[in-house]
């Protein structure tokens, strides 16, 4: 699948989510958040945006864009060059939308697996491979806000791709550390 083929796919995903996010409460709650995952940013070179609408003091329906802007990731997850995630959360604390929460995802993920071989004469060749997959998953855990609306947040989660891609990864990591604000 093509890069403008999944960006037109998260164009399209990400309205219907934002027409789907009605206010529920009449309450003057800011109700809009934007992040980036600092994380993943520094540790895998990903660019990885989140936008947040929450439903009421308990819920939120959200959509992450990840791109990986590098090309000498060796760690977890080092393949993936594309996802959109969107995602629901439930929050169980006494704050407005934070606090400890339960996320569940799906996510659109793309990349590329190298394989590496040998010949005779000992020379290394390797073979890349793309593959398009969709999974599904769950993550936890906690987000703080300060009065002005500042943002920090922490989690981590796991999701399983379904469509049997051979040559993409089983298994798909969410999580990182990020930082944003509410408005």
């Amino acid at each position: 699948m093509h890069i403008k083929t999944l960006l037109t796919t998260a164009l399209i995903m990400s309205v219907v989510f934002l027409g789907q996010s009605q206010d529920i409460s009449n309450d003057s709650q800011p109700r809009d958040e934007f992040k980036i995952n600092a994380f993943n940013l520094i540790a895998f070179t990903y660019m990885d945006l989140s936008y947040e609408r929450l439903l009421h003091e308990e819920a939120s329906l959200g959509v992450s864009v990840l791109i990986n802007i590098g090309n000498d990731n060796e760690l977890l997850d080092y393949f993936r060059d594309f996802s959109i995630t969107p995602y629901y959360r439930q929050y169980f604390s006494k704050q407005y939308a934070e606090g400890f929460f339960v996320e569940g995802f799906g996510m659109l993920n793309s990349g590329e697996d190298y394989y590496y071989s040998f010949d005779d004469q000992g020379n290394e060749t390797n073979t890349g491979e793309t593959y398009t997959d969709f999974a599904l998953g769950v993550s936890v855990g906690g987000k703080f806000v300060t009065k002005r609306g500042f943002i920090a947040e922490i989690y981590t989660g796991l999701g399983r791709n379904l469509l049997g891609d051979d040559t993409a990864p089983e298994i798909v990591s969410r999580g990182g550390i990020s930082l944003g604000y509410r408005f």
